[in-house]
């Protein structure tokens, strides 16, 4: 749900009330990761998308009939002859839906503040807290059982990086306790996915299934070298939805005119400003300065940082020579081989545009575990388990 949630946070503040569709689950190969949605107001409009076309009508109608009862419902769409000519899911995967209606303009009777006892109003507060915080672009989980006793279904926790936390889901105390702790750990990961835990917070007895969708500031890039490669790769950084920084230590080229689409400009030696940084797991960095004096000092503190990715630009000579200088001034052979050099994939790239789609291919490729070949004639998964930690719902982990 987060994935959408700035639309659907202004639908909040203007008091309106919709149904809010979200993937909770797949199994084989599903058009949509757990986290998507599709949400439909009272007057009918819709946003965001479960199957990226595959059911969005018969999904639409489930959010209709939600918004006229009241109540939410689990749905599953599986692929079979009859159910692919019914709902149009032919790629041969399974998805899980849950359609829940989110009535933010329910007024509460008089001294009702919202807890345990209301739970739709109960409900709607956590949710709408939830899309107000990843609106905002603030760290936060949330929480939502998604399979259990029919009372739970839909039932939500937001959990925020210190601890606090909005809503209650409503059973046995120790429930909540434990999702707690549990939505904590995933938040700090930056991690979409869905939890098992019994109905009264231990690991046995009748289980709750619970999705949790985190929502992170968006993963920072950080480009090195104010070149029109660079240029161009701020660009393609921006559309996939990172915080994009150029740094380079000439300030007749690091400038608001030559990077009007990055977040940030700094003008500062690379190797320096990298030092003044906190950086995640998420982290990439593309060192285009292609010149020793700027790469070998930089590229020493980089490769010794927890971040997802260093590339850097060159020749394969200037690769190999790049190799030694830092094994010559004491990095380790498993440091120097994080190193992706010559920076990007094999296309063929000549013009920047063409080079900074070649980088983005491999950062992709390196975040979702693929292999980078063509995928005709191929026979191995479209869609790849393997993923790490990234930017909003939307980005799955």
């Amino acid at each position: 749900m987060l994935d959408i949630a700035e639309e659907l946070h202004r639908w909040v503040e203007q008091g309106r009330e919709f149904a809010v569709a979200t993937v909770v689950a797949t199994n084989g190969s599903a058009p949509r990761q757990p986290g998507a949605a599709l949400a439909v107001d009272a007057d009918g409009t819709a946003i965001g998308s479960v199957s990226g076309g595959c059911v969005e009508g018969a999904v639409y109608e489930l959010c209709q009939e939600a918004l006229r009862t009241g109540e939410p419902v689990l749905e599953r769409f599986g692929y079979s002859d009859e159910d692919a000519f019914a709902v149009g899911l032919t790629c041969g995967g399974i998805i899980d839906i849950l359609v829940q209606p989110v009535r933010t303009s329910v007024p509460r009777p008089a001294g009702d503040s919202g807890g345990a006892g209301s739970p739709v109003d109960s409900t709607a507060d956590t949710l709408a807290a939830a899309l107000a915080a990843a609106a905002s672009g603030e760290a936060a989980a949330l929480a939502r059982v998604v399979q259990g006793p029919a009372e739970l279904l839909g039932r939500a926790l937001l959990v925020r990086p210190d601890g606090g936390h909005t809503g209650t889901l409503g059973g046995h105390p120790g429930l909540d306790h434990t999702v707690l702790e549990e939505t904590r750990a995933l938040l700090d990961a930056g991690r979409t996915t869905t939890l098992e835990i019994g109905a009264e917070g231990s690991r046995c007895g009748s289980p709750v299934v619970l999705l949790v969708e985190s929502s992170v500031p968006a993963p920072r890039m950080i480009v090195f070298g104010a070149i029109d490669f660079a240029s161009a790769l701020v660009r393609v950084g921006k559309f996939l939805n990172y915080h994009v920084t150029v740094c380079d230590a000439r300030p007749v080229f690091a400038t608001r005119t030559r990077f009007p689409d990055a977040d940030e400009i700094v003008v500062d030696w690379p190797h320096r400003y990298l030092d003044s940084q906190d950086l995640d797991s998420r982290t990439v960095l593309c060192v285009l300065t292609h010149d020793a004096k700027f790469d070998v000092p930089l590229l020493e503190r980089a490769l010794r940082l927890p971040v997802a990715y260093v590339g850097a630009m060159g020749s394969r000579r200037t690769h190999l020579d790049r190799q030694q200088r830092l094994r010559d001034i004491g990095l380790s052979e498993l440091e120097v081989n994080r190193l992706r050099s010559p920076i990007g994939l094999d296309l063929g790239a000549r013009t920047p545009e063409e080079t900074a789609l070649s980088i983005a291919a491999e950062i992709v490729a390196n975040r979702r575990g693929g292999t980078g070949a063509p995928l005709t004639g191929a026979h191995t998964p479209i869609h790849h388990d393997t993923t790490r930690p990234v930017g909003r719902i939307g980005s799955v982990a």
